[in-house]
């Protein structure tokens, strides 16, 4: 019996391809690879499909194209790898996504961007934007820049946590193994491919091990907290062998291959507990009784023009209250500014922003994506 989900009817997935997969276990980018796995996510993306891909393979790269015997230790040379690998990934997958009229831009981000609420917002934006208007983000850790040691197995905490930020419906993990198995396969005769499990089962820790290729140190114990990232907002997380043809569009058939990690939580639900419960409120808008059917009714965004009053003190990102009249609250979300801006931009229309704050960023005050009713 086929307990896994038919992903047929997604609209937004994160695609990681691991190291080993882009390289050739070390031996320079897999054009011909690279070609299929593009050639399956342009099909997606003319049928309507957000698709994101988080790509390593950077220090790998670059440590072919430098002719290094090994992968160096010390991090002014990793971060040098990764400044030439880049440029290796981003023409290749450029020039492939180009080939089926589709246009990929490069985003690199650290688990700093995200963290910080300002900037996770910037990101947010930044690839949303990117999204809207057709194109593939390409998105790679900041590896030049890190102060913390490079380790490839980064990436799929970064995936899971793009996932999270973009709300997609999927991440679907690439990697030269098929799946997780009940055991060491290359130790016990009798390891078994596991199909589906929760995301919360005991047994995943004892079931994960650590890479054994050499290039990333990813192995399945970041993979699988990966999928316990993306649950967070709700995601699904498939891991599966990117050499398998047509890999990609069989995992959103629902066919058998990898392992599904199965969320415990709805997508919606997960976003309305981060909100309502896990963020700290820090500031309040009393709105006017048009905004709140808006709101309530029309399931639209909060417009500054439908604005009171603000309270508090708060950034741009913050957790903001949104009461009505009487002081009763409707609805939580993270605002476009900050309490200062807010005051001055109160009732007024999106017009005017520029005239009362010299510049004009977003049009709401707190997109509906980033709203939830109370």
């Amino acid at each position: 019996m086929n307990n896994r989900a038919n992903f047929a009817a997604v609209k937004r997935i994160v695609v990681k391809i691991g190291s080993s997969l882009l390289t050739k276990g070390g031996k320079g980018l897999d054009k011909i690879a690279i070609a299929d796995w593009v050639q399956q996510m342009a099909m997606l993306r003319k049928q309507g499909v957000d698709v994101i891909l988080v790509s390593s393979g950077s220090v790998a790269e670059g440590v072919w194209r430098l002719g290094l015997k090994n992968r160096p230790t010390t991090l002014h040379e990793l971060q040098a790898a990764a400044a030439v690998g880049q440029m290796g990934l981003v023409r290749v997958f450029d020039d492939t996504f180009q080939q089926h009229d589709l246009h990929a831009s490069q985003i690199l981000l650290t688990h700093d961007d995200l963290s910080n609420r300002q900037r996770y917002l910037n990101a947010r934006s930044t690839l949303l934007t990117l999204l809207k208007f057709g194109v593939v983000p390409v998105i790679n850790e900041n590896d030049t820049v890190a102060t913390e040691e490079i380790r490839f197995g980064d990436n799929d905490t970064l995936a899971a946590l793009v996932a999270n930020l973009v709300e997609a419906d999927l991440l679907i993990i690439l990697t030269d193994q098929p799946g997780l198995f009940t055991a060491d396969p290359s130790v016990n005769a009798d390891a078994t491919l596991i199909s589906h499990i929760n995301v919360n089962d005991d047994r995943l820790e004892s079931m994960a091990g650590d890479s054994r290729s050499g290039l990333g140190r990813g192995g399945m114990s970041t993979k699988v907290s990966a999928a316990r990232l993306a649950a967070r907002s709700g995601a699904a997380t498939v891991v599966a062998a990117g050499a398998t043809p047509d890999i990609i569009h069989a995992i959103l058939r629902g066919e058998e291959f990898g392992t599904h990690f199965l969320p415990d939580i709805e997508p919606l639900l997960a976003r309305k507990r981060w909100l309502a419960g896990q963020l700290q409120v820090k500031g309040q808008l009393v709105l006017d009784n048009g905004a709140i059917e808006m709101l309530k009714n029309n399931g639209k965004s909060l417009l500054a023009v439908g604005v009171k009053w603000a309270t508090g003190q708060f950034e741009r990102g913050e957790l903001v209250s949104c009461l009505d009249l009487n002081g009763v609250e409707i609805a939580r979300g993270l605002v476009n500014y900050g309490s200062e801006e807010t005051q001055k931009i109160a009732g007024k229309s999106s017009l005017e922003f520029e005239k009362l704050l010299g510049y004009a960023d977003d049009l709401e005050l707190i997109h509906r994506d980033n709203l939830v009713l109370i």
